[in-house]
């Protein structure tokens, strides 16, 4: 869900990164996203783990003959204490895979970064968005991310879906610390949301109202989604983007025991 160019949290990640090789790399949450970049990357291996068959699919069909015979495009849960077991990573990223959990594995959160120290052997990258719906705002662009962000979680909500769950860095510094990490780099890059990002938090909404079981409430919904399209597509176009929040990355190392 994240707003600013992913091209340039990735293009942090290889400066941290340096002259260090990557080896064996595992993207612990993939996308097509992180699942293009990191396979343009000279490493000795590939494994991608995703929590559903249908998220596989579109990162099995984007990156395509990328795959070579030594790379594994995986669907397993971290709740699952089997998945990996034994295996060690030279570099391992979470990308966005923090607010992802919870639809897959609810409240696992303050146990994820513990569950992938095992499998760290130079490099943890995390990549992560800080919440938007909670907090104060101050900016007419701030107060818009923040009403399409809640009545996007609303709809799923509403058509029994989980949304994310996004963690400040500030927490995720403190869950990697606790977990036995050592917090190399963290640094945060602001967002500002285009017409594409509008259209497709609401189209997210549209597309779940077939499955309220009150049709009125449903009918009554897609007129707020599209008097709020409307209007946050006028913002975007006044302000060349709606300036609000921030990404992060954050970069960490195995504490050797």
């Amino acid at each position: 869900m994240s707003a600013a160019p992913v091209s340039a949290l990735f293009r942090h990640i290889e400066t941290l990164q340096g002259d260090a090789p990557w080896g064996r790399f595992l993207d612990a949450g993939t996308g097509v996203n992180s699942a293009l970049w990191a396979r343009a990357l000279e490493t000795t291996d590939w494994v991608a783990i995703t929590g559903a068959e249908g998220h596989a699919r579109q990162v099995r069909a984007a990156v395509g003959q990328a795959m070579r015979p030594q790379d594994r495009l995986m669907v397993g849960n971290w709740q699952d204490d089997t998945l990996l077991s034994g295996e060690v990573f030279d570099t391992v990223i979470a990308d966005y895979l923090v607010g992802a959990i919870e639809g897959f594995a609810p409240y696992f959160q303050s146990q994820i970064f513990r569950r992938l120290t095992p499998h760290v052997g130079q490099r943890l990258y995390i990549v992560g968005l800080d919440p938007y719906i909670v907090g104060e705002v101050s900016t007419e662009a701030g107060q818009m991310v923040r009403d399409i962000g809640r009545l996007r979680d609303s709809c799923l909500l509403l058509a029994d879906e989980s949304p994310y769950r996004e963690y400040p860095a500030e927490w995720v510094i403190n869950a990697a610390t606790d977990a036995g990490f050592e917090i190399m780099s963290a640094q945060r890059f602001p967002n500002r949301y285009k017409e594409k990002w509008v259209n497709g938090q609401l189209d997210m909404a549209v597309r779940r109202l077939p499955k309220l079981r009150n049709p009125s409430l449903a009918a009554a919904l897609s007129d707020e989604i599209e008097a709020l399209r409307e209007k946050g597509l006028r913002l975007c176009r006044a302000e060349n983007g709606l300036r609000y929040g921030a990404d992060y990355v954050i970069a960490c190392r195995p504490i050797c025991p």
